[in-house]
């Protein structure tokens, strides 16, 4: 079903309501002890945990956008719900994170939030919602419309004249043994393209992280790639990559080509990493620069 720019504001409009309404149950439950249980995921702890809050907010967002599917012919794709392989099928599918940054939201930090995107079957995301219940931030995007944040216009990405770049660095990132030699050479990185150095950001889920790299830009957000089960899945990158693309940012893998936010083979983003940076150089000279990391992994080509 082809959508039109004014299919795409209504829908645009229908996840923000959804993503507000489930960041509000999100905010109501943030300060109460909630029990947390283990799902087969990936090979990180973030992938594996969830609470009855993540499940709340997945069943109130698909009540909510229900009804979009039935009139606009949509499947839909949500972390914590069976893929029924409808989004290989329909022309376009919901693709939702409920809670991510499970793990931050369990020790009361800030980097959780609510994810709702729309893409393509070909995997070209055309909307994209991020809500932040943590500051009450919302979001969003329509391919061709432009970006907005709490409903104002969102043109540029903050900058100076030789700033620090910002390095969003994950839990899974942190946790390798040879993260010093990593970090050490993206501040040489930084340096060499003219910034001061390089400052870091901690503990955010993937969807608040590239939010993070964008509100404090300029800076940097990625996963490297690798062949195991772990790494973020759809549902973690369609969103921002919307962002991204209509701030004019880059949202890539970590061979120059676009997310392939609609695999047929598997949820997960690792076969060929993610990179999320509000300047092309800086995406570059990462996909240069970390290749020793993952030297001994032939990617997929498809």
């Amino acid at each position: 079903m082809q959508l039109s720019a004014d299919d795409l504001s209504y829908l645009s409009q229908c996840a923000i309501r959804a993503a507000t309404e489930a960041g509000a149950l999100i905010a109501s439950r943030s300060t109460e002890s909630v029990a947390v249980e283990h799902k087969a995921g990936g090979d990180t702890l973030a992938s594996q945990v969830v609470t009855e809050v993540d499940l709340l907010s997945d069943a109130a967002i698909i009540k909510m956008l229900k009804p979009t599917c039935d009139r606009y012919q949509l499947a839909m794709l949500t972390e914590e719900s069976i893929d029924d392989s409808a989004r290989l099928k329909q022309d376009h599918f919901w693709c939702v994170d409920p809670l991510d940054g499970t793990l931050s939201f369990i020790e009361s930090l800030p980097g959780y939030a609510v994810s709702i995107a729309l893409v393509s079957r070909a995997g070209e995301p055309l909307i994209g919602v991020v809500y932040d219940p943590v500051t009450a931030t919302l979001y969003s995007a329509v391919k061709g419309q432009g970006v907005e944040r709490n409903g104002e216009p969102w043109c540029h990405v903050p900058s100076g004249d030789t700033p620090l770049l910002t390095l969003i660095s994950d839990r899974t990132l942190e946790s390798r043994s040879d993260f010093p030699q990593l970090l050490q050479r993206i501040e040489t990185m930084a340096t060499q393209l003219g910034f001061s150095g390089v400052t870091t950001l901690h503990n955010g889920g993937a969807v608040m992280s590239a939010c993070w790299g964008l509100e404090h830009g300029p800076g940097c957000y990625f996963k490297l790639p690798k062949t195991e089960p772990g790494g973020g899945s759809l549902w973690d990158f369609a969103a921002t990559a919307a962002l991204f693309n209509e701030m004019g940012a880059v949202a890539s893998d970590f061979y120059g080509q676009p997310l392939e936010l609609n695999r047929a083979e598997s949820t997960f983003m690792n076969h060929r990493g993610v990179i999320f940076a509000t300047e092309q150089r800086v995406a570059t000279e990462l996909m240069s620069q970390l290749q020793p990391f993952f030297s001994n992994y032939t990617p997929e080509i498809s």
